[in-house]
């Protein structure tokens, strides 16, 4: 498995992933136009996870340049759920946004209904802020989302002794 920063030619490959009818209740869907323009900004990182050169996950990171330290965990996706690959990508994640970017704050909106994301992402530490109630209209309906956020002095501390730092591709 590795790790790289996207380019324009995964493209085809996020979205590939984004539109897994089983997904739809739990992340969003981006057109390759939108991923283009998203990509091409620079206030935000692309990187996918690679297996036999196949695209397996991907994740999106935005305000790399916040004035504010905080950086958005937009979207994170994995092709073939249950096999640990969700929490490597957020372990790289984390690694790019402490280690990295410097930041002091990393945060993320994930669908209220979707438990057992939530439930990776507080075992890694992340804290319950708040709902965004109501806040997207899918198929007619509206859903909440949570708003969950790590600091850097919490990323800090969960980091232990002979743990291993993810800080550019990851390979196994």
């Amino acid at each position: 498995m590795m790790i790289r920063t996207a380019g324009p030619s995964d493209i085809p490959h996020i979205v590939a992933i984004e539109q897994i009818p089983e997904f739809r209740s739990y992340i969003g869907v981006w057109t390759a136009d939108e991923h283009r323009r998203a990509l091409a900004d620079p206030d935000t990182e692309y990187f996918v996870a690679c297996e036999d050169g196949t695209v397996e996950a991907f994740a999106i990171l935005q305000g790399i340049r916040s004035e504010h330290h905080s950086i958005h965990l937009k979207r994170i996706a994995v092709r073939t759920p249950n096999r640990g690959l969700g929490r490597v990508v957020l372990e790289y994640a984390m690694s790019r946004v402490f280690q990295h970017y410097c930041a002091h704050r990393f945060w993320l909106d994930v669908f209220e209904t979707n438990v057992r994301a939530r439930r990776v992402y507080e075992a890694y530490g992340f804290h319950y802020d708040g709902v965004l109630r109501e806040a997207i209209l899918r198929d007619g309906e509206y859903h909440t989302l949570a708003l969950m956020s790590l600091l850097d002095r919490e990323y800090t501390a969960r980091q232990q002794p002979g743990s291993i730092t993810v800080t550019s591709a990851l390979r196994s």
